[in-house]
């Protein structure tokens, strides 16, 4: 699930391959942006911004222009060595090609592609909160933010980036069992609101080093998560059959999958 962990991850790799080096190609594979040509700059940066990447570049002139993606539910970002055989998936699914001398970075399925001046990167990003994983994160802001709509669902302000940048529908539902909370109580009744923000920064940065994203301490297959995909399964604490439901949609809140999971008997309510 690509969340704020994978997205801090997949930046530090494409960093460590392409910073420093002139792009041989730039294939922006989106109609608005396609007949962009960024061949010749250099990648000055490549860095996280909650579930957004910020490709940064620069020309001689020193023209700072910025690639901004999101990978939505099912992006990734694969690294190949000159010659080496793609295998992310059909080329109909690849929205963007970066390449050097020495690597090729393919874009699958990214959500969102769009260049803009790197001065104007916050009319992309600007409208998040704080980033958990980012140099930015306060979580006094975040905590503001949350109270400002104290009406809300906590299962759904949690997913509002707006919020606090980088949690998603993975951590969002086993943040709420690890504090007991059920996904419908609103932000003003959750018992203890400063500590569901920061063991949700503590589980994002515990996983950001590895490609398993486990809660539960074990990185065993099908034994990573409480509640998260678990539906019908037996809860790992009770033994109540996990839940699953749509906690419903608002305009406003990160466009990510609305499907809670919850166990009853551990998160009442």
């Amino acid at each position: 699930m690509p969340e704020g962990d994978t997205v801090w991850r997949t930046a530090r790799r494409l960093h460590a391959a392409l910073a420093g080096e002139r792009l041989t190609v730039a294939d922006l594979r989106h109609p608005r942006w396609a007949a962009v040509d960024l061949r010749g700059r250099l990648i000055s940066e490549i860095v996280p911004r909650g579930k957004h990447l910020l490709t940064r570049t620069v020309a001689d002139d020193g023209t700072a222009v910025t690639v901004h993606t999101h990978l939505g539910m099912e992006g990734s970002w694969r690294l190949y060595r000159p010659g080496e055989r793609w295998s992310g998936g059909p080329a109909h699914q690849i929205r963007v090609v970066f390449a050097t001398s020495a690597v090729t970075a393919v874009g699958y399925r990214l959500k969102q592609v769009t260049v803009v001046p790197t001065a104007d990167e916050g009319d992309v990003v600007g409208h998040l909160g704080p980033d958990l994983l980012g140099p930015d994160w306060d979580a006094a802001e975040a905590l503001r933010r949350l109270n400002a709509r104290a009406d809300r669902a906590i299962g759904v302000a949690l997913l509002d980036q707006r919020n606090l940048a980088g949690i998603g529908n993975l951590y969002r539902a086993e943040v709420l069992f690890l504090r007991g909370v059920s996904p419908w109580t609103p932000v003003a009744a959750v018992p203890d609101l400063p500590a569901v923000v920061d063991l949700a920064r503590r589980l994002l940065d515990a996983n950001r080093e590895r490609p398993v994203q486990a809660t539960t301490g074990s990185l065993r297959r099908g034994e990573q998560h409480w509640v998260y995909g678990r539906a019908g399964q037996p809860c790992r604490r009770c033994g109540t059959r996990i839940q699953s439901a749509d906690l419903g949609d608002e305009p406003d809140a990160d466009p990510q999958a609305r499907r809670a999971y919850w166990c009853p008997h551990c998160q009442p309510g």
